[in-house]
């Protein structure tokens, strides 16, 4: 079996609306993995396919005859120096797993590159919903707000751990986040072949500049946003937080503003709901969301411009590195290309919070 070639008949329709065909630059012979299924989890591959989504560590959905697993892989090609870490997303998944942040259970790792050409881990297959617009549209109003009351309860969860106690002290390197996080972002910028952004080049001088007196740690998921969790099937409570690739040990608050750019993005920017009327809509305002995130934390303090320009910064960068590689054709999503827009929007929104305030 190969990478592009699924099996006739297993595909659920489930399977089939979070799915799609394997892209052609992801695309492996399947007889090492096949092997290593039989050999470590006793299992006969059926049938895989692309997970939908993704930007940066191709995600697949693999049916076996002992149930279905996912599977996360460094994409093939060239890569940026520390990106695309999936020996951390297995670390520290397997390491929350002793606490009550809810998390997939990760299965195995290995970074034999003869399997699938480059390293990869499996974890279990949850099922529930995944909420791909902050605007919530395929829910009823009344049943909105309690989503994001699940979703700043996760968050909360994941700040609350215990980093030390369940072995990540050396995950990342305490205090001093935000100078470390701006010097890695500029560089990457800088060495990263991609396109002018004006925006991105002013806000990496005025960063370093108004870094806040502040040194705090916690575990930061780097990536906290409503699509990268699954909901449970009835409930407004987070089955799983997803997509670990960009966490370490950070300052909080990092991660609450990254949480909140929907509220401060248009539309048309990326998951946006600036301008919209969060009222008729059932959504909390972002005000009240962060109430919610602090009565779980005990926080008196909150993000400040700062926190949001330094997350646009941040994900402008991202999404122009996805440019890059969507070019050399080994970038996770089909539309790579069309984020460079969208990087440029955020860019200019960051800088128009610096300057500006909100």
């Amino acid at each position: 079996m190969s990478a592009d070639t699924p099996a006739e008949g297993h595909e659920t329709p489930e399977a089939a609306s979070e799915t799609i065909p394997v892209r052609e630059a992801h695309r492996f012979d399947t007889a090492r993995l096949e092997q290593l299924l039989g050999d470590e989890l006793g299992a006969r591959l059926l049938d895989l396919r692309q997970m939908r989504g993704g930007q940066s560590n191709p995600t697949f959905l693999l049916v076996t005859d002992k149930g279905e697993f996912v599977l996360r892989k460094q994409p093939p090609g060239e890569l940026l120096p520390s990106a695309h870490a999936v020996d951390r997303e297995f670390r520290v998944q397997e390491a929350l797993a002793k606490t009550d942040v809810p998390v997939p259970r990760v299965l195995l790792f290995t970074e034999d590159r003869s399997v699938l050409g480059t390293p990869f881990y499996l974890m279990e297959r949850l099922r529930g919903r995944i909420f791909w617009s902050p605007t919530l549209s395929v829910l009823a109003r009344e049943d909105r707000a309690a989503i994001y009351e699940g979703m700043a309860d996760a968050l909360a969860r994941l700040h609350k751990a215990d980093w030390k106690a369940i072995g990540l002290d050396t995950y990342g390197r305490p205090g001093n986040y935000f100078a470390r996080q701006i010097g890695r972002w500029s560089k990457q910028w800088e060495t990263s072949p991609a396109r002018d952004n004006p925006a991105i080049d002013r806000l990496a001088e005025w960063l370093p500049a108004h870094v806040p007196d502040s040194e705090e740690t916690a575990i930061c998921h780097g990536d906290f946003r409503l699509d990268n969790m699954i909901f449970h099937p009835t409930e407004a409570r987070v089955l799983g937080i997803l997509d670990w690739e960009l966490s370490t040990l950070g300052h909080p608050l990092a991660d609450l503003a990254y949480n909140c750019l929907p509220y401060i993005n248009s539309p048309a920017a990326f998951r946006g709901m600036r301008g919209l009327d969060l009222d008729a809509l059932g959504i909390p305002s972002m005000d009240a969301y962060l109430a919610m995130y602090n009565a779980r934390t005990g926080r008196t303090d909150s993000i400040t411009p700062f926190h949001l320009a330094f997350s646009l910064f941040r994900i402008a960068v991202i999404l122009e590195g996805v440019v890059a590689r969507g070019r050399k054709g080994n970038a996770s999503s089909a539309d790579a290309a069309s984020h460079g827009e969208r990087a440029r929007l955020l860019a200019e929104r960051g800088w128009e919070i610096a300057r500006d305030g909100l």
